[in-house]
């Protein structure tokens, strides 16, 4: 089954402050009609770029069986990870940031890692607020999450 998952994160601005992520599944199932999942979650004391891992972990994970996966994010964080081999060198690697700085993120690019594990997947990357409406919806999703009190990032799983 393919599946597009679009993301986006929103930080408001404070890499100390509440965070969230807005996540839309879109699939065709098996009789052609489309069908749309939205999910999103707060966290506290986050940066932009986590909310945009913890994102396309969210999409991934939802997912209960393999699927060809396009990731279309508006993070060009994310995407070149993916395309740079970021993800290699920073987990895989143990790359440093600098002499004495530990990897920022490393939890979320292993989990990510084990998300992805089942799935064909790439990534997509897109200008933000381009009036790409599907990136838009998760935008607007990111931002309620973090402008809310965070909860648990809790996932409903089997979306498809």
């Amino acid at each position: 089954m393919q599946v597009t998952i679009y993301t986006d994160g929103s930080a408001r601005g404070n890499p100390d402050g509440p965070g969230g992520y807005g996540v839309l599944l879109q699939y065709v199932d098996g009789t052609g009609a489309l069908h749309e999942k939205e999910l999103s979650a707060g966290y506290k004391k986050t940066t932009n770029n986590r909310m945009e891992l913890m994102g396309v972990i969210a999409g991934l994970e939802a997912l209960n069986r393999p699927c060809q996966v396009k990731v279309v994010s508006d993070s060009a964080y994310v995407v070149k990870a993916f395309t740079e081999g970021w993800l290699e060198g920073w987990v895989k690697k143990g790359w440093k940031r600098g002499k004495n700085e530990p990897v920022k993120n490393v939890d979320l690019w292993k989990r990510l890692l084990a998300a992805k594990e089942p799935h064909q997947v790439s990534f997509c990357w897109i200008k933000g607020h381009a009036g790409h409406s599907e990136n838009e919806r998760c935008d607007a999703l990111a931002t309620a999450a973090a402008d809310k009190e965070p909860d648990t990032l809790l996932i409903d799983p089997g979306v498809l």
